[in-house]
């Protein structure tokens, strides 16, 4: 039996454990605005070092946005459509940063790319530093959104299989022109999700911030970092800007899941 709208009924005491589990997150955040000073907010949020911040993070997210775009498509695609023991491999490496500790990540970062890691100490030598800079900022923020990229896009490549890639195929489609022209559109709103994902991840980063590119203000100093700061100096100046986060935050994930999911996959097919 399924109801009208198509969807399958569900035992009712499901229901139990789901309240809970929305209840685990929801109250956390009304708890937040509930101790909000809410006199101070305006000018707690306009303030120089807050917009600085606030501004920073935009920034970098949206440059590591971009990076993930230029690596995490292709490697999706490269997944989606090849098997063997070796790409295995390296999936799971792709992969390491979403269970991995982002202080762990930060600091593997620092011995790759600081004046004495293993490929910084050669940067070093035509004046690179990237350690503790805003480029270094990029770099973790890359480093732990790429994968939300990575799965979406490959997700979506495999659901829709290949049959219309071997048509254009057909008809005298090169490779390039297949991927540009079938297959990215074809997962177009999986690639955005991902995209609107890896963005709300670089922008929440920060263990791998404070670790490998440190706190610096107006250089490295993120939202995350300054929250993390007022926090230690003075929690209730820290609540104004952790509430504009958790609003990004959730502008974000209803974003992505603003449409049913019949519809996500009648896109992606």
């Amino acid at each position: 039996m399924t109801s009208q709208s198509g969807l399958r009924p569900v035992p009712p005491w499901l229901y139990v454990p789901a309240v809970l589990g929305f209840a685990l997150i929801i109250i956390p955040p009304i708890a937040l605005a509930q101790r909000m000073p809410w006199d101070d907010f305006w000018g707690s949020i306009t303030s120089e070092a807050s917009l600085q911040a606030l501004g920073l993070s935009l920034r970098t997210a949206g440059a590591s946005t971009i990076a993930c775009i230029l690596i995490g498509v292709p490697m999706a695609t490269i997944f989606a459509r090849s098997d063997g023991m070796v790409l295995r491999v390296i999936r799971s490496a792709v992969l390491l940063p979403l269970v991995l500790p982002p202080v762990v990540g930060g600091i593997a970062l620092l011995y790759a790319f600081g004046r004495k890691g293993l490929i910084g100490e050669h940067l070093t030598v035509w004046g690179i530093d990237i350690a503790f800079s805003t480029t270094a900022v990029v770099l973790a923020q890359t480093f732990v959104a790429l994968p939300f990229l990575v799965i979406s896009v490959e997700g979506a490549l495999r659901v829709s299989g290949s049959s219309y890639e071997q048509v254009a195929a057909t008809l005298g489609a090169g490779p390039t022109r297949t991927l540009l022209t079938v297959t990215l559109p074809l997962v177009f709103p999986a690639v955005l999700s991902g995209v609107v994902l890896a963005f709300a991840r670089a922008m929440g980063e920060f263990g791998a911030t404070i670790t490998f590119a440190g706190n610096s203000p107006g250089v490295t100093q993120t939202a995350p970092l300054k929250i993390y700061v007022d926090e230690i100096s003075d929690p209730q100046q820290a609540l104004p800007l952790a509430l504009v986060l958790v609003v990004l935050a959730l502008v974000v994930v209803v974003a992505v899941h603003l449409r049913r999911p019949g519809q996500r996959r009648t896109a992606a097919v």
